[in-house]
């Protein structure tokens, strides 16, 4: 956990607070200058009501040029990326026909497949001739292919279940599948920090939803506990099912699940256990089967395991591994299946070639040697950033790496600064995490070389030093950075 020193959290506080209170007394002279026009259309409420829309006119506009920055080639090690400009203060931004050459510190593109692959390339290529962009039809109607199959096939002996079902969104993986295994009468205890996919899927459940602490399996068994004690709300019958959600790599904080002592938790007092896997599966592991792998842990002590196809395997969708039954009863019920259209047929070939050569059935040992690329690339990066004086977070082996911003003017100084010298990277701040808690999230890729990563080390070290005014240093390289008055705004729901 972060260990946030009290001047840091002392200065954003202050920061958030001038913030509000400048933009409060904005929005009061606005009043007072156009009291006489009438804002809204006679009868009808405003659609944007209170601080959100405080929020996304006084403070993340002023900063939007630092996110959804378009680009106009595939997401690679390197990629180009448009370059905009505005005339409005940044209210609005417009796109020229220039671009920028930049270091990709942003991309999921653990191992390499998002660019141009040797193996899978042709034969996404051939599929598309074959079955078109689109299925054009739900799973259930027209829109199953023999790739379609072939995939789940594939997908449940890579990750060691008997069967699996496919997706066409790994957010919807997550919202439309967790109702269908809970619902009212039963209990679904969530990490705190899970991604919200996982939280508007349990909110949609109907179930009860309690949250244990971070990582934490002591917490875990204080909560089960608990609520097998004290049973349903008001009746106090026995809970209908219990189950457990974890990931095995958290997206905001790189950290690896501890995986084996929730599940002896959940073992001992029967609850089910849910491993969200979209940033681990195919980036962690020997043969990249993720974190059951990488932990030592029997795939068959995971009752349902989920995971995305957008990471690892440079493609679209997401899907579920678990029993035959399991299965089965998500493809009579999950709304995700029924009514959605299916995966994009070249998009399952991706899938398809990516997995092969990461198993090596291409006939060649570049997957075994992506792997090992992905391990070394991060586990040097890591390693770098933190002989530097960066406060990263994360265990080894994690492809994410949150570095610490905690002030919300290093939020943009950093982001543009970086693309100055043509480095991409990625800043988060609240509501996607906590209010002190900004980071900039680097993702390193099987792909990126060596003089890469060195090269992204030099401009983060001189990034931090450009708008650093704080003495506390290490190898003259700033942790904690004075507040300049600006923020950005993130999406992720808390509970």
């Amino acid at each position: 956990m972060v260990r946030l020193p009290y001047t840091t959290a002392l200065t954003t506080l202050f920061s958030y607070g001038l913030l509000f209170a400048f933009g409060q007394l904005r929005d009061f002279f606005r009043k007072l200058i156009d009291w006489f026009k009438a804002k809204n259309v006679k009868g009808y409420a405003p659609i944007c009501l209170g601080l959100e829309d405080f929020y996304v006119r006084r403070l993340y506009l002023r900063i939007q040029d630092c996110f959804g920055r378009p680009i106009a080639s595939a997401p690679d090690a390197w990629f180009d990326v448009v370059e905009r400009y505005s005339n409005d203060s940044n209210k609005t931004l417009q796109c020229t026909s220039n671009t920028m050459r930049c270091l990709n510190l942003g991309s999921y593109n653990y191992l390499g497949f998002a660019a141009a692959d040797e193996y899978c390339t042709p034969l996404v290529i051939e599929s598309l001739k074959k079955y078109s962009p689109s299925t054009c039809s739900v799973r259930v109607d027209g829109g199953t292919t023999i790739l379609h199959t072939e995939l789940e096939e594939l997908v449940a002996r890579f990750v060691g279940k008997p069967a699996a079902i496919l997706f066409g969104m790994g957010y919807v993986t997550n919202s439309a599948i967790i109702p269908c295994l809970a619902g009212k009468g039963g209990l679904i205890i969530s990490d705190s920090l899970n991604h919200n996919s996982i939280v508007n899927g349990a909110r949609g459940s109907g179930a009860t939803v309690r949250v244990f602490q971070h990582n934490s399996p002591a917490h875990l068994e204080e909560v089960l506990r608990e609520q097998i004690a004290g049973g349903q709300p008001r009746t106090h019958r026995p809970w209908k099912k219990i189950i457990v959600i974890v990931e095995g790599i958290y997206s905001m904080e790189g950290e690896l699940c501890k995986l084996p002592e929730i599940i002896a938790v959940c073992k001992k007092y029967k609850a089910y256990t849910y491993l969200d896997e979209a940033h681990s599966i195919g980036a962690v592991g020997q043969s990249g089967r993720g974190v059951c792998e990488l932990l030592g842990v029997d795939p068959a002590d995971v009752d349902i395991m989920m995971g995305t196809f957008t990471k690892s395997f440079g493609s679209c969708g997401g899907y579920i591994a678990a029993s035959k039954e399991i299965i089965q009863h998500l493809k009579l019920s999950c709304p995700a299946h029924l009514y959605a259209t299916s995966m994009s047929p070249p998009a399952v070939q991706q899938v398809i070639s990516a997995i092969k050569v990461i198993l090596g059935e291409d006939g060649s040992n570049r997957g075994a040697q992506k792997l090992a690329r992905i391990r070394e690339n991060s586990n040097f990066f890591r390693s770098e950033l933190k002989k530097m004086g960066f406060e990263v977070l994360g265990d080894n082996d994690s492809p994410v790496m949150p570095i610490m911003l905690y002030n919300p003017a290093k939020i943009p100084a950093f982001s543009r600064e970086c693309l100055r010298q043509k480095v991409a990277v990625v800043t988060v701040a609240f509501p996607a995490t906590p209010l002190l808690l900004a980071r900039a999230r680097i993702c390193i890729s099987a792909s990126h070389t060596r003089e890469d990563l060195i090269k992204a080390l030099d401009v983060s070290a001189f990034s931090c030093m450009q708008f650093s005014s704080c003495s506390r240093t290490h190898k003259d390289i700033p942790i904690h950075i004075a507040p300049i008055f600006v923020i950005h705004s993130g999406y992720q729901q808390s509970w």
